[in-house]
């Protein structure tokens, strides 16, 4: 698919205040937001508006008119209420085959200073590779951006800008979809008449929102869970080091509720959300919850079950849910000292007792993440559910050097490509950072 075609310079460099517009097109809702940034200041929201949609399954558009009403309505709420006219729109995705891994390049730099032509040339290299690798794979690169560098040999070099050397190489960290899902997105969103930007996964932009530069550097996972997809993002030494997507989510909860129970989806996302929790007391054997009949129509009636059922249906789906984040968590070596953080955000972290629960399943350290960073947001947007819709406004707001909006071009040093096994160098790097 095609990205915008940026000169490096100009991504590193602060812009005058300027709108920013984002929308979360998700399996339950599709969110807009619209602000004000600068590059510089914290970004001012200025719009938001939600609406209900079930165009969507396990994160992928299943229903086109469906998907392009809910963004068009979204999208004009906040419009009235932000008193402008949005053009242009970032716009997540979650699933769709999302891969995370790390390419290197390395060019020949004869001994002399690491200028910024030499710089640029290492980075143009880096592209040249990343289109030549996708391509064979009929992928599309969502982001692209360079993590460390290498001079003769010496890894974790952060700027190597000044440094004599013989080589230089850089370790880029790729993030990939497959093609379709990227273009039938795409194609919602511009026959609801709004421009893409750009598309930004789900978990870089929750974490744009929900993480401080300490936890970054010391090494947290976050845990998004929507209503189809979970998304697993690790982050250390400052950086993402890997991404998993698993199809399975908060409506997975919902929908086992309905068919435990037989009632509608809709009563038992209700009991879900009032009722239900991931950790349990004894007294729940004693509360009493009414459970509305799949067929009100034909006569049937109420019937009440202990609170504790309903908990014991959520519990079993959470069971399988963290068993999956688990092995998520260890497929990208997020373990030992370096991995004892996690953050639970998305729609699925507003259930009561999570993150307790999830401390238990991975035995992990544990908290909730709610979306900071942006002035003005509505108290309605500032939940957990809410975080990739801010992540997108932070992650469109501040200058950033991604390859993926970079031109491409082949000629300069001639860029080396290193071994497959880059991705877990790159992980022990961090870990001896950490």
């Amino acid at each position: 698919m095609a990205v915008a075609v940026l000169n490096p310079t100009q991504l590193l460099k602060p812009r005058a205040e300027r709108v920013i517009a984002a929308i979360d097109v998700g399996s339950s809702k599709v969110a807009a937001l619209v602000a004000m940034a600068d590059g510089e200041n914290m970004p001012r929201v200025i719009g938001a508006g939600v609406r209900a949609s079930n165009g969507l399954k396990r994160g992928l558009v299943a229903d086109m008119a469906k998907t392009e009403a809910a963004i068009r309505a979204a999208m004009m709420q906040a419009e009235k209420a932000a008193g402008v006219e949005i053009e242009s729109v970032l716009v997540n995705l979650s699933a769709g085959g999302l891969d995370s891994d790390v390419t290197s390049v390395e060019i020949d730099i004869a001994g002399h200073k690491i200028s910024e032509v030499d710089m640029d040339a290492l980075l143009k290299a880096g592209r040249a590779r990343i289109d030549e690798t996708i391509s064979r794979a009929g992928r599309s690169t969502l982001h692209a951006e360079p993590t460390l560098y290498t001079i003769d040999g010496l890894d974790g070099v952060t700027n190597p800008r000044g440094f004599h050397a013989d080589r230089l190489a850089v370790d880029i960290h790729v993030l990939t979809a497959a093609t379709p899902p990227c273009r039938n997105l795409d194609l919602a969103v511009r026959n609801a008449h709004l421009d893409v930007e750009a598309i930004v996964a789900s978990g870089v932009a929750s974490s744009a929102s929900v993480l401080n530069s300490e936890e970054r550097e010391l090494g947290v996972a976050v845990v998004e869970i929507g209503a189809g997809v979970t998304t697993v993002a690790v982050h250390g030494g400052g950086m993402l080091a890997g991404l998993v997507s698993i199809p399975m989510g908060a409506g997975d909860i919902t929908a086992d509720i309905a068919s435990s129970f037989a009632t509608r989806r809709a009563a038992a996302e209700r009991l879900k959300t009032l009722s239900g929790a991931a950790t349990s007391s004894p007294r729940d054997n004693h509360d009493m919850v009414e459970v509305p009949p799949l067929d009100p129509d034909d006569g049937q009636e109420s019937r009440r079950i202990p609170r504790s059922e309903l908990i014991a249906v959520i519990r079993a789906r959470l069971d399988l849910l963290f068993g999956e984040v688990d092995s998520a968590l260890k497929e990208i070596g997020f373990t030992g000292a370096a991995g004892r953080q996690v953050v639970l955000t998305g729609g699925g972290a507003e259930l009561r007792g999570i993150a307790d629960f999830a401390q238990g399943a991975l035995s992990r350290n544990v908290r909730i993440g709610r979306p900071r960073g942006l002035a003005g947001l509505p108290e309605a947007q500032s939940t957990a559910a809410f975080a990739t819709l801010a992540g997108m406004i932070l992650h469109g707001s501040q200058p950033r050097l991604d390859l993926a909006r970079m031109p491409v071009s082949r000629g300069g040093r001639g860029g080396r490509p290193q071994p497959k096994n880059a991705f877990f160098r790159l992980l022990d790097q961090l870990k001896r950072q950490i």
